[in-house]
Order: structure tokens, then C-alpha cells, then sequence
């Protein structure tokens, strides 16, 4: 049973609109100019960017409270990129973790076990290429 499901629909695909069934994400799409589009709207890679980056934090997060580790403060910054793969795209993922309160082993440790657990982690494991990195504070 799952936990949580959420519904979106998208008209005119990556130059067109997007909205969640309960409205609270509404959001104009457009082709980014260095694809040769107008610009000027977000895109899925950026979407998925932000998604991808906030799910991770909250397993670093959700991993430190468990393990009770002294974490104070934690982002992560997600880099998106699209890749030519034959006649068609894939995806290309850098997620850069950035810790307070753990000495660098730790925050890598912590690190890594948050990409065992996190969602957006599993769902494109063995399918999309992520690149890992923390920097403790």
C-alpha cells in the first residue's frame, strides 16, 4: 500500500503547461534555449533537479536522526544533465551534499546511506549514472 500518491497532468509536453490535481504546483514549460528553445519557463531536468535534491536531503536527514548523529544543517545541490544516448536522451546526475555538525568521514558515510534509501535513489538505480560528493563543516 503506498504511502503517499500524488497525480499531475501536462498538456504540450516540454513547451507546454503542467498542474498537480490539487493545484498547488502550477508551472509553464518551456524547451531551455540551450536546446534551441525560447527559454524562459522551467523544464523536466530542472523539475527533476529539485525533486531529486530535496528527497536526498530529507534521507539525510531521516538517516541521521535514526542513527543519532550530530547533524545540524544539511543541503544538497543537484545537477540535472541530458545526454544523447543513441537516437534518443538519458539522464546524468552530480549530487553534492554539504553537512554541519560531522567530520568528513561521517557526512560520507551518511552520504552514502542516504542513497540507499532515498526514493528518487532507487527508483533510477542502475539506470542513470549519480555521482556523489559531501563536503563536511
Amino acid at each position: 500500500m503506498a504511502l503517499y500518491a500524488t497525480q499531475a497532468h501536462v498538456t504540450g509536453g516540454r513547451a507546454g503547461h503542467g498542474e498537480t490535481s490539487d493545484g498547488l504546483l502550477k508551472v509553464d514549460l518551456a524547451m531551455p534555449k540551450e536546446l534551441g528553445g525560447p527559454g524562459g519557463a522551467t523544464n523536466p531536468e530542472q523539475l527533476f533537479a529539485v525533486g531529486y535534491a530535496a528527497c536526498f536531503e530529507s534521507a539525510i536527514r531521516f538517516i541521521a536522526r535514526k542513527q543519532k548523529l550530530p547533524l545540524t544543517d544539511a543541503g544538497v545541490t543537484s545537477t540535472v544533465s541530458l545526454l544523447p544516448n543513441g537516437e534518443g536522451f538519458k539522464l546524468g546526475v552530480a549530487l553534492a551534499a554539504q553537512t554541519k555538525g560531522l567530520d568528513q568521514a561521517a557526512a560520507e558515510a551518511l552520504v552514502s546511506e542516504a542513497h540507499n534509501i532515498c526514493p528518487y535513489s532507487n527508483a533510477i538505480r542502475g539506470n542513470v549514472e549519480v555521482a556523489l560528493s559531501v563536503k563536511a563543516a
